[in-house]
């Protein structure tokens, strides 16, 4: 908990951003740059690490170690990813099954996520992670790596794309998180992270819910406008927590802009996620817990109608309330799971000091001399 919040992360990774995961040099190299440099420069140095530290591969440990005790999130969903630039795909499945066995009361499902590209193997990698992983969702990026450069696709490709949303659906499958507005690369993308393309897909598809991953961070209007007028279209806040914590108010206005169309109800179809081990988790939940919409902003934010305060309601949603009630989950069941499990701490305790849990770092140092990000 956070105040009177309980904290549901919708998305946590655990990244390997090693040189020796890396298939192709030059695309490996960008994303893990691009990761680091998110996390860089925080307002509080005590929550920094070195590139040495950043640059690692992640063990379960660690992340549960960093989320859960040096946190207070609660409970997470982990999302392995299947980027083919790295030999893993950067979060690997393996992973997630580990952290649902080792740690269940507090990693409460994961997705599925494979490589378009793939054809008859990603249908098949389903039906694979639905056994392994019994995941809450499918997981999709917009580009892949076909072992020569980097190939994009759109979300409605009825070839390449509609038999994966059919094999999720066979396997029960009701969520599908689509990697958006975001490029992981210094190459040609076209128009793959635009999320226009969901219009068709959630057009085709009423039955299946579709989350918009880092929604709002680019073409902010095309998914204003996907929120206003489908109902099956969702938000996941991932990234939006860098932003809170240091620039609070872009994040009113990403917020506000995701709501200009359709109002402030949009607020209940967005859900927290970090990225895990994307940056320290801590301080972007401090933020958010105190956070207020400025009220210059309030009075333009709607295009047809005023926009109101942010309320508690509104953050219980957004914590954990919206995309448990999105996905059918008992936060309830969940409360009482980590009531008195490993990570439970006393009422009023707080979470323990920032970089002391981890396997890789001196604790003493830590706390003695803190950490900086430039390397």
């Amino acid at each position: 908990m956070i105040g009177k919040y309980f904290v549901l992360d919708a998305v946590t990774h655990a990244y390997n951003h090693l040189p020796s995961n890396w298939v192709d040099p030059v695309l490996g190299h960008a994303m893990v740059e691009l990761a680091y440099h998110l996390a860089a420069d925080p307002p509080n140095p005590r929550y920094a690490m070195t590139r040495e530290q950043y640059l690692i591969d992640w063990q379960i440990d660690d992340v549960a170690n960093f989320l859960f005790k040096e946190s207070d999130t609660d409970v997470a969903v982990m999302h392995p990813l299947a980027i083919a630039s790295f030999k893993d795909g950067y979060s690997s499945v393996e992973k997630a099954a580990e952290a649902l066995e080792k740690y269940p009361t507090r990693f409460i499902g994961a997705y599925a996520c494979v490589d378009p590209l793939k054809g008859e193997q990603a249908v098949q990698s389903i039906a694979e992670q639905v056994d392994m992983l019994k995941p809450l969702g499918l997981k999709l990026y917009p580009t892949s790596y076909d072992g020569t450069g980097p190939v994009s696709w759109r979300m409605d490709d009825p070839k390449l794309i509609y038999p994966l949303y059919e094999a999720a659906q066979k396997h029960g499958l009701k969520h599908v998180a689509v990697h958006k507005a975001v490029p992981i690369g210094p190459f040609a993308v076209g128009n793959a992270y635009n999320p226009s393309d969901i219009e068709n897909a959630a057009t085709d598809f009423p039955d299946l819910n579709f989350e918009i991953v880092h929604g709002g961070l680019a073409f902010m209007e095309e998914t204003a406008w996907l929120l206003a007028r489908f109902g099956n279209i969702a938000v996941n806040m991932e990234i939006q927590n860098v932003i809170i914590e240091r620039r609070p108010r872009a994040f009113a206005e990403i917020l506000l802009g995701l709501c200009r169309i359709g109002g402030s109800d949009m607020l209940q179809r967005m859900f927290w996620g970090s990225g895990g081990t994307l940056c320290h988790p801590q301080p972007a939940l401090e933020a958010l817990c105190d956070f207020e919409f400025p009220e210059d902003l309030l009075e333009s934010g709607g295009l047809f109608k005023p926009l109101r305060q942010i309320t508690e309601d509104d953050k219980r949603g957004l914590f954990a309330e919206n995309f448990a009630r999105l996905h059918g989950l008992d936060l309830d069941r969940y409360r009482k799971g980590v009531a008195d499990d490993q990570f439970a701490r006393a009422p009023g305790q707080p979470p323990a000091d920032p970089l002391t849990t981890l396997s890789f770092i001196d604790p003493n140092q830590a706390q003695a001399e803190g950490s900086t990000i430039y390397a």
